[in-house]
């Protein structure tokens, strides 16, 4: 078991690599800066990412304050991230990053649970709980990886693609397979097959990302993908539902009929 978990660790690392010469010109590593005020815990997270690759560390803080300053001197592609410091947190931290320009990638290394959703709301890239395992933290370096690949890339001018929390990880789930999105306060609910998650956004402003040839809102709680609409009934009375393939029938809000009849052809 041992030697199977080095070869799938040695060829992850190979992705790792390629992906990042494919995708980044430049070939180079993330320059990361680790953040945690246990000299143990930094300790451990520099031998485990001298075995990745995709990483190269260029320093290290203890606390808070120091990883700003550290930040500002080194401009970093990454910051492992520690969530209790004294004095000024991890959260704070990243706070106080997303206001530059040009803000590192985010990941939170900690022992803490309790902090995950507040920490994605930050548009953290991953929530890495400790103890650390290499494996573990080389599917976060990864997940960095392939997003400076698609920055590197000609920006679609729509979303295609959610990362979305779900049990202290971020999971990403592509527009296409979004079949609708349902409203729930400051909270939009998406539709995934069987499953569905829950994002910090209003129904609204996501609305704005989303391609309009794909999705089309048909009520100010519900947007549903195109290519998932099967029919339209008429209720009477001038109401209106739509019909979908999960077999469920929605009703049209009057302020978005025009525009699911234009989708029909009516």
């Amino acid at each position: 078991m041992a030697v199977s978990r080095r070869f799938c660790a040695c060829r992850w690392r190979r992705r790792v690599a390629e992906a990042t010469n494919a995708e980044d010109k430049s070939g180079a590593p993330l320059r990361t800066l680790i953040v945690d005020d246990e000299p143990l815990a930094v300790e451990r997270m520099q031998v485990i990412c001298s075995r990745i690759e995709a990483v190269s560390v260029v320093g290290t803080a203890s606390d808070g304050e120091a990883a700003l300053r550290l930040s500002e001197a080194l401009a970093p592609d990454l910051l492992l991230l520690d969530l209790t410091m004294p004095e000024t947190d991890g959260l704070t931290v990243a706070r106080r990053l997303a206001g530059r320009a040009n803000p590192p990638a985010v990941i939170f290394v900690t022992a803490h649970d309790e902090f995950a959703v507040e920490a994605f709301d930050l548009d953290a890239i991953d929530y890495v709980l400790k103890p650390v395992s290499p494996d573990r933290l080389e599917r976060a370096i990864g997940r960095v990886v392939a997003r400076r690949g698609e920055r590197s890339a000609s920006p679609s001018e729509w979303l295609e693609e959610f990362w979305v929390p779900h049990r202290s990880e971020l999971v990403r789930v592509p527009a296409s397979e979004v079949s609708r999105i349902d409203a729930e306060r400051d909270y939009v609910r998406l539709h995934v097959g069987s499953q569905s998650y829950l994002l910090l956004q209003t129904i609204s402003s996501l609305q704005e990302k989303l391609d309009p040839e794909q999705f089309i809102r048909i009520h100010r709680s519900h947007i549903l993908r195109r290519d998932h609409v099967t029919g339209l009934k008429h209720e009477g009375l001038g109401v209106w539902s739509i019909e979908t393939s999960e077999g469920e029938a929605l009703r049209i809000g009057r302020t978005y009929l025009p525009a699911v009849k234009k989708m029909a052809g009516r």
